[in-house]
């Protein structure tokens, strides 16, 4: 039996995922919905493995990943099995290069469909091995090619009125959704871009135009 600490901000997957390691005799001995509830969590329980969303509060971009990077520098040794609906390469390649300090994976959430593949990848990732979804393989291989290409067409569009000099108030206007949905696309499109947060205060949006520009 593993003990497991899990993080997802959905309560419905959150509930379904704990109830389905249950069922493969597996306990989940805490479940969070925001990073420092999942490293309070990790902290009291020493879990076996920590299983863990990539999108969490407060900008849902890439929270779970960067708490899982934190928690494996804090707990050296501790298994981190990511699972998310698209590749923030931003962080993977620093979390699954540190594959030395203890098991690692990063499954693409369709995969959790597939149940005794995803409990498998759980189980293997607790023993210390090393599980990798191949489009996460094949994104970060060509993230320095083209990153332009992780975008979908919405952000590609937002990326584009950001390039004309356009406020975040002027793109809700001329696509007529509210200010939040472009929040978290702009948010969605520096993960993609691999442009995190930096201590310096560097101006994401900036980069993230200039990018564009010269694609």
């Amino acid at each position: 039996m593993l003990r497991i600490v899990l993080a997802e901000d959905a309560l419905l997957l959150r509930e379904g995922l704990a109830a389905l390691l249950a069922r493969f005799g597996h306990e989940v001995v805490a479940a969070a919905g925001e990073p420092d509830a999942l490293a309070a969590a990790t902290a009291e329980h020493r879990p076996d493995i920590v299983v863990t969303d990539v999108r969490m509060p407060p900008s849902f971009t890439d929270e779970g990943l960067r708490a899982a990077v934190r928690l494996r520098h804090a707990h050296p040794g501790l298994p981190v099995l990511i699972l998310s609906q698209y590749v923030a390469t931003a962080y993977a390649a620093e979390l699954l290069g540190s594959t030395e300090a203890g098991g690692v994976g990063y499954l693409l959430k369709d995969r959790v469909l597939e149940v005794g593949e995803f409990v498998g990848a759980v189980e293997q990732v607790a023993a210390g091995g090393c599980v990798i979804d191949p489009e996460v393989v094949r994104r970060l291989l060509t993230r320095h090619r083209d990153p332009l290409t992780r975008l979908t067409p919405r952000e590609r569009q937002i990326l584009s009125l950001m390039a004309e000099g356009r406020s975040n108030t002027a793109i809700t206007d001329e696509l007529g959704v509210s200010e939040k949905v472009v929040g978290k696309h702009i948010n969605a499109i520096f993960t993609k871009l691999d442009l995190p947060p930096t201590a310096t205060g560097e101006h994401r949006r900036v980069r993230a135009v200039l990018m564009y520009l010269g694609a």
